[in-house]
């Protein structure tokens, strides 16, 4: 969810002057629609498979549900699950590669990406041990660190490290020791646990059980951490190579990307839900593959569409929503979990599927107006504002000039 708020072209950093974040309208918009719109999935996954009930009852049997609900379930997993948390990771990569070829001309880079980076492991820590145990950030602060010395190489290098890590991340089921997973019945005493306590406990309760969660859910980290440090390097590699930076002129490739990730990963996702493909660790290699080919697919899709004047206009709605990506990802943990935990209004567990995901909505819509209305008036997101200070070790400028205020 984390976003850097830099996806411009580069500008010069001289020798002796202060480097600073780029001005806002010099951003390209197809990338912020793109991570505006990643955002609902993000939304739409954790509010019904991590705020509404415990993580782990996914992987256990659902009992007796509705038909919409089976129904939203089902679209969820198959379009939405995880391909939206990998278009994020592919846009950190964007980001991060943005970052670094802007500060090429400072004697500060390294250190600048360093702090920047520690910044984003502190507010991910924060997040991840008083607010929600679902951050990612750490996560993202983490495979930075592993993902920057790749940038200082050439575009091939950050290809190669891209196909290592993705390669790395299909062959983990066959890489990882039996046993590192929770079993059924530590999944079960959590779910029950869970059902117990975010329902009534108040936050210190609440706080003391997603602290003791956090040996569970580490090994779903382990798991994806490969593949979001491959996607990281994914995107640093699409930026360099110019695509980005001018997509209209690259239609042709955007749309073959997009309609073989989209048919191909939708293929593969199909097979493996299904059985066709021989269960195992096979079946879920193949999975992983399908995850990985739709994010590309829709990613390709949406900054082809965003590219173009009628999309621009379909689309635009997003583009506030993701320069302040980072903002409205941490605004949705306070939100969700003041709804679903006892500190707040207690739902967790009494909601179906679709009465979440309809709260969701709800969310999202306030944050499409909320970010819009706030992009009017000051350059950037609180968070992001909070993100670039402690980055550059100076205040940021945070109000529009009175010009653009008028504009």
């Amino acid at each position: 969810m984390a976003t850097d708020g830099l996806n411009s072209p580069v500008d010069q950093v001289g020798m002796g002057q202060q480097p600073g974040p780029v001005n806002p309208s010099e951003r390209i918009d197809a990338i912020d629609m793109l991570r505006g719109i990643a955002l609902f999935g993000v939304l739409a996954i954790n509010v019904v498979t991590e705020f509404r009930v415990s993580i782990f009852q996914q992987f256990l049997s659902h009992g007796e549900i509705s038909p919409i609900d089976r129904a939203v379930q089902a679209f969820l997993m198959f379009a939405i699950d995880m391909k939206a948390f990998a278009l994020f990771s592919l846009l950190f990569g964007v980001g991060l590669a943005i970052q670094f070829d802007r500060l090429a001309e400072s004697r500060r880079r390294t250190q600048l990406l360093v702090r920047r980076l520690m910044a984003l492991l502190a507010i991910g820590l924060l997040h991840l041990c008083l607010i929600w145990n679902g951050d990612i950030l750490t996560e993202y602060a983490l495979a930075g660190f592993i993902a920057l010395p790749f940038l200082f190489g050439p575009r091939r290098l950050l290809g190669f490290g891209a196909l290592l890590f993705l390669g790395l991340y299909l062959l983990m089921p066959v890489l990882l020791p039996p046993g590192v997973f929770p079993s059924s019945l530590s999944m079960w005493h959590d779910v029950a646990e869970a059902n117990r306590i975010y329902p009534n406990g108040g936050f210190p309760e609440v706080l003391a059980f997603r602290l003791r969660e956090l040996p569970l859910l580490l090994p779903l980290h382990i798991y994806v951490f490969p593949r979001t440090i491959g996607l990281f390097l994914l995107g640093a590699f699409t930026w360099r190579t110019g695509i980005l930076q001018s997509p209209s002129t690259n239609n042709r490739l955007l749309l073959c990307v997009a309609a073989i990730g989209i048919c191909l990963g939708a293929a593969l996702t199909f097979m493996t839900s299904n059985g066709v493909i021989a269960a195992g660790r096979l079946n879920t290699s193949a999975g992983f593959l399908g995850t990985i080919l739709l994010a590309l697919g829709y990613g390709a899709a949406v900054i082809t569409i965003a590219s173009r004047e009628r999309g621009k206009a379909w689309l635009g709605w997003a583009a506030p929503l993701g320069r302040m990506a980072f903002t409205n990802y941490l605004a949705q943990s306070l939100i969700f979990g003041w709804i679903f935990y006892g500190c707040g209004l207690g739902l967790f567990g009494r909601l179906g599927a679709a009465s979440a995901l309809a709260i969701g909505l709800v969310v999202y819509a306030g944050q499409v107006m909320f970010s819009r209305w706030w992009l009017n008036r000051y350059r950037y997101g609180p968070v992001e504002w909070l993100w670039r200070t402690l980055m550059y070790g100076m205040l940021q400028p945070m109000h529009l000039s009175p010009k653009r205020l008028t504009a």
